[in-house]
């Protein structure tokens, strides 16, 4: 009787907390045709390769919150000014739910993910985050940042895919809340384009700017789900500006600029210490993401403006490096010129070219370069934000990325 019984509460416990994910990793799931992988190791090599770099990323940076119950990715600031940004927390979410299976603990350290996102909502809207939190639970910042919503939106739908919802979050139920939201106050309702924050409203003078990262067209091809048409259109409209940009002020080299000033008139680079700093209006830490977003799209879509957009990048850094990934720099201009004193490694810049690669056989000898030279550096040698790069695209290059 006794052994029934510690049957039965081990079942309800494990059923109750821990549901058993439906597409655990590794998933090795169908990329569209053409799509490329390394080819110069086994399958369980590459897979053994996520799984021990997931464990250090894990350890390093998910930690327990103070003020909430939940979990948040610290974000290693070394102002000391906060302790997670949004842009974190959405990464870290998407990597947990991909990995599920991998890590028996996933849907548990995914939900105290999302309970600490709610536990910091941003002042105009409860369902969009607050972009920085601060350290010993003071409050931050009080606006949001697009680019985080979109992934924790996005997280929510792989969660509802991987253990459909649940009595404790309704997983499919809050994605569609937080993707209203970014309908509603993220994105431009004349050009359809993406807002950077929800502090930026129709008379702002930035009502017509952008952040190039915050494109992210196989996301917002999910949000498409919920049959709003919106989406379509921010899709669209999104292709049309990033290809105006490339044969506008990039034909060589096919870059985009970190921020796009006036897009409803003559979308252009932005001028110098726009937002961020004098690198503003070239190819810096937001842009060099644009390359892995867009080709994911073409990866998991197969849709041909993804392939048209990284192919003259592809062709560009190859020629420019000599196909040796050592040569990448951390920065360019336009024009795909080093920016000065940028000779350095930067796996936020490595990363996503490895990405772009996949899209053509014609890359295979540099993708498999690529993938030797990025899994052989450690973590200690890499921030936050280079180091859930590299997490989140080893996820894609060990062809074990999904969309719900």
């Amino acid at each position: 009787m006794k052994v029934i019984f510690s049957f039965i509460i081990l079942f309800v416990s494990t059923s109750v907390f821990s549901q058993i994910p439906l597409r655990p990793f590794p998933q090795h799931a169908k990329y569209a045709d053409g799509v490329i992988t390394p080819s110069h190791l086994s399958q369980k090599e590459a897979d053994d390769s996520v799984g021990s770099f997931y464990n250090q990323w894990k350890r390093t940076y998910l930690k327990k919150s103070n003020c909430s119950d939940g979990y948040y990715i610290w974000a290693e600031n070394n102002a000391g000014n906060y302790q997670c940004v949004s842009e974190g927390q959405g990464y870290g979410m998407i990597i947990v739910a991909l990995m599920a299976g991998n890590d028996t603990a996933a849907q548990n350290i995914f939900d105290g993910l999302f309970r600490y996102y709610r536990a910091h909502p941003s002042k105009r809207s409860k369902y969009l985050m607050s972009w920085a939190q601060g350290k010993d639970c003071l409050k931050f910042e009080e606006s949001s940042a697009a680019d985080g919503d979109i992934d924790i939106a996005f997280s929510l739908l792989l969660a509802n895919a991987q253990w459909t919802s649940n009595e404790k979050i309704n997983y499919i139920q809050e994605a569609n809340n937080i993707i209203n939201a970014i309908k509603n106050q993220e994105v431009n309702g004349k050009t359809f384009t993406i807002l950077q924050s929800n502090s930026i409203e129709y008379d702002s003078k930035d009502y017509f700017d952008m952040r190039s990262s915050d494109f992210m067209p196989s996301e917002i091809r999910a949000f498409m789900h919920t049959g709003d048409k919106t989406w379509g259109s921010v899709l669209d409209n999104s292709y049309k500006l990033f290809s105006y940009l490339q044969k506008t002020y990039s034909k060589e080299a096919g870059l985009v600029p970190d921020f796009i000033q006036d897009i409803r008139t003559k979308p252009k680079p932005a001028k110098k210490f726009y937002l961020e700093g004098k690198y503003d209006g070239v190819y810096n830490y937001n842009a060099c993401r644009v390359p892995w977003r867009i080709a994911t799209d073409y990866i998991v879509s197969g849709d041909k403006r993804a392939k048209q957009f990284v192919e003259p990048i592809n062709k560009w850094i190859r020629e420019t490096t000599e196909n040796n990934p050592d040569n990448i720099s951390a920065g360019y201009t336009l024009s795909g010129e080093d920016l000065k004193t940028r000779n350095f490694e930067a796996l936020s810049f490595i990363c996503p070219f490895s990405i772009a690669a996949m899209v053509d056989t014609r890359n295979q000898e540099w993708l498999n370069k690529l993938w030797d030279y990025i899994v052989n550096f450690k973590l200690k040698e890499f921030d936050y934000y280079d180091n859930s790069i590299k997490m989140l695209n080893l996820i894609i290059l060990s062809h074990n990325y999904w969309t719900p």
